[in-house]
């Protein structure tokens, strides 16, 4: 039974800088939608900076959102040259960037142009490192975040303004579910265009959400309305996990499996 539409999906290739909007890609078990949160900024004095880079670690290791809201309004592009990657970042606060984010010396310049919009009064960036396949998702499994049209407008609507789905850095977005309807597709299988995935947990939101993403500024607070809709929780979307690979584009289906 089909119960849903794809039509947005999004990458974060330098985990909490920047996103980028793709057509279609394709999908493997037991890995983030590919190169997203591929890498990410290690925080100086980070508790567990002797395991970055060699396996998941907790999101409060890195540089992000929660902690520079500003980081919201940034926009990237990964694109390569042979097998060499290269990021573009934009934000309206500083002059466009283009870096290897896997050379040390292209890192340190990027590390330099971003400085800026991290808060003086916590602990600055100290290097880039990256999880291939697996990827720094924020949950202790390779996730792809999951996120339905419905709900976001169901949650504007409580907020009395539009919200937009940059808010979330989720990866797919569905049209067609009823108003949070993905909460009960968790412990299900689903198939989006080729793949399926299994639905694994809600997602957990944090202050990054309460910052614009066109401004970066804090404008509205998104957690004290999740609280008072859900009983003191705070979810928005469900986290996934790919259990058989294929490809998906936008306007594919979703299918519950059961």
């Amino acid at each position: 039974m089909t119960t849903g539409r794809l039509v947005a999906i999004w990458r974060h290739p330098l985990k909490g800088h920047g996103r980028e909007a793709l057509e279609a890609v394709d999908l493997v078990p037991e890995a983030a939608l590919p190169f997203d949160r591929h890498w990410a900024v290690l925080q100086k004095g980070a508790a567990e900076a002797g395991k970055a880079g060699r396996e998941w670690i907790r999101c409060i290791n890195f540089m992000r959102g929660a902690k520079a809201p500003t980081l919201q309004a940034m926009e990237a592009r990964l694109s390569f040259e042979g097998d060499v990657p290269f990021l573009s970042l934009t934000h309206p606060e500083r002059p466009p960037i283009r870096f290897n984010p896997d050379d040390a010396a292209d890192a340190a310049r990027f590390l330099d142009w971003v400085r800026p919009l991290y808060p003086a009064d916590r602990p600055g960036p100290t290097r880039i490192i990256a999880l291939p396949g697996r990827g720094n998702t924020d949950s202790p499994f390779p996730s792809i975040a999951i996120h339905a049209m419905a709900s976001l407008r169901a949650l504007s609507e409580h907020a009395g303004r539009p919200l937009s789905p940059l808010r979330f850095r989720g990866n797919l977005w569905l049209e067609g579910l009823a108003p949070w309807e993905e909460f009960d597709l968790v412990g299900k299988r689903i198939r989006i265009g080729g793949a399926e995935l299994v639905v694994e947990e809600p997602i957990g939101r944090c202050r990054a959400t309460t910052a614009d993403p066109e401004t970066g500024r804090i404008d509205f607070d998104t957690l004290a309305l999740l609280e008072r809709l859900q009983g003191g929780e705070r979810n928005f979307g469900v986290y996934a996990r790919v259990v058989a690979p294929g490809p998906i584009r936008k306007g594919d289906e979703m299918e519950v499996l059961g």
